[in-house]
């Protein structure tokens, strides 16, 4: 293949390699054959008069397969995808001995050749060794399996019309198995290992009142205010107003949260007392877990405020105020996304998504995630610290910067919770270079792009690389969800 179509690759290396191995190879193939044999002999056991069915030699020969070209595939996905030409002209031995009515069939299997061009598919690429979680190998066409068969000494494949019967049959099971789009998926890495947590849900909350809270200044009352967020998080706290000298302030303020895990994520409330001067004092806390909520139920909850979650410390017992909240867990729809993958001819695998949505979901709020992946090729003219800015709605987000490179990779992933679908919104990514150390400018812009949402919002996804504006030859890679409560 690699002679007729230059996108092969030759493998001498790797046939050499085979060949070298091949003799442990064959041994550590067999050993695993003998293991799984059992299992599969024993369906018959019973059946036509079987009594039993064991190898008396099994061995691959001494011819090992050879590969003749491989074949790489471009993907915006975190996949690896291979196509290779494998061809085997064996001289196997393998014999397998037939057990009926107290008869010893012996069943000889001679001149094996395949023929076939299986597509691999390393997916998901991980950060963790060997770096891949899946493999996952389909046939893109029917393969060629020719073999010999000997019963009792004697050509069975000699009998007419067997041979084409045996050969067609074979070849329609295993397309019917593995051929395109069928799989077979070989897991490597434990999916608990691998997983990456993506957003299942949205957690609308009302901070409603407080009452009776302490009074933590000497002159006047306290100046509440309350901290929301999810327990062990590191993102930024949502707030509230201030309410100045009232130690039972009425704030029904709404707040949105996007939620990962409904069974182990708990809703952390803390209430402070604002000072102008010096630290903020806590005048107390509560955890409300998800667990107990009901997906799309509003419940309220009138909660004793405490000092910390230690329900040992004495101090808890001290009476430090109420706080009632409204609390409501929208999850998502389920993933009607479908993900389809092709190829054209130079190589490359696009990689598209098709959702149907009815116009009850075109009405409904959900969540934007932005994935910024990494560029290639971003160039300025004074510095090369590139990092991304997210625009949209007149919200602004930020990568981390990475330093003297063209080719960044940020992985970074961005958040909008929205009432209604971006239907006819535009999203503004914009590349920049950050000065480090001295430079006659601070800031520099190295290409920009516009994404129309409509097709995010039809979709559900979108997984592109963008050329950016203004830039000679710099690209973006971009990946962009919607989902909808």
């Amino acid at each position: 293949m690699w002679v007729k179509n230059p996108d092969y690759d030759r493998l001498d290396w790797l046939n050499k390699f085979i060949l070298q191995m091949w003799p442990y190879l064959d041994t550590a193939i067999c050993c695993r054959i003998r293991n799984m044999a059992p299992s599969i002999f024993a369906e018959y056991i019973g059946k036509f008069n079987i009594e039993a069915i064991e190898f008396e030699n099994l061995s691959l020969g001494t011819l090992p397969p050879k590969i003749y070209g491989l074949k790489f595939y471009k993907t915006n996905e975190k996949q690896l995808v291979m196509e290779p030409i494998f061809k085997w002209a064996g001289n196997p031995n393998i014999v397998l001995v037939v057990k009926l009515l107290s008869l010893r069939i012996k069943v000889q299997l001679v001149d094996l050749q395949i023929f076939a061009s299986p597509r691999i598919n390393l997916k998901p690429l991980v950060p963790s060794f060997p770096c891949f979680a899946n493999i996952a190998v389909c046939l893109m066409e029917k393969p060629h399996v020719d073999f010999g068969m000997k019963v009792l000494g004697g050509d069975l494949m000699s009998i007419p019309g067997l041979y084409r019967f045996i050969q067609e049959t074979i070849k329609r099971q295993i397309a019917r198995l593995y051929l395109w789009p069928q799989t077979l998926e070989i897991p490597i890495l434990d999916a608990s290992t691998v997983a990456v947590v993506k957003p299942v849900g949205i957690l609308h909350v009302k901070v409603v009142r407080a009452l009776k809270l302490l009074n933590m200044d000497f002159l006047g009352t306290s100046d509440p205010y309350v901290k929301l967020s999810f327990s062990g998080e590191r993102l930024s706290a949502k707030r509230t107003t201030v309410k100045m000298n009232n130690l039972n302030p009425e704030w029904n303020e709404k707040f949105k949260l996007i939620v990962k895990d409904p069974q182990s994520q708990a809703l952390e409330l803390q209430v402070y007392d604002w000072d102008k001067v010096g630290r903020h004092d806590r005048l107390g806390m509560q955890l409300v877990p998800l667990k107990l909520l009901t997906p799309n139920e509003t419940k309220e909850f009138t909660l004793d405020l405490v000092k910390n979650t230690n329900m040992n410390d004495p101090q808890n017992k001290k009476r430090r105020g109420k706080i009632v909240v409204e609390m409501t867990f929208v999850p998502f729809k389920p993933d009607s996304i479908k993900f389809n993958e092709s190829w054209d001819g130079n190589g490359k695998m696009e990689s598209r998504t098709s959702r149907s949505l009815d116009d009850e979901a075109l009405g409904k709020a959900g969540l934007l995630s932005v994935m910024i992946l990494g560029a290639e090729d971003v160039e300025g003219e004074h510095h090369n610290n590139p990092y991304a800015l997210i625009r949209y709605r007149g919200e602004t987000k930020k990568t981390k910067i990475m330093r003297r490179t063209r080719d960044p990779v940020w992985n970074e992933e961005f958040q909008f919770m929205l009432d209604e679908p971006p239907l006819h919104d535009k999203i503004s990514v914009e590349v920049m270079s950050s000065r480090t150390g001295l430079s006659l400018r601070s800031k520099e812009s190295l290409g920009y792009i516009e994404i129309n949402l409509t097709d995010v919002v039809h979709n559900g996804r979108i997984n592109e690389i963008y050329h950016l504006i203004d830039s000679k030859n710099g690209k973006i890679h971009i990946e962009i969800s919607w989902n909808v409560t």
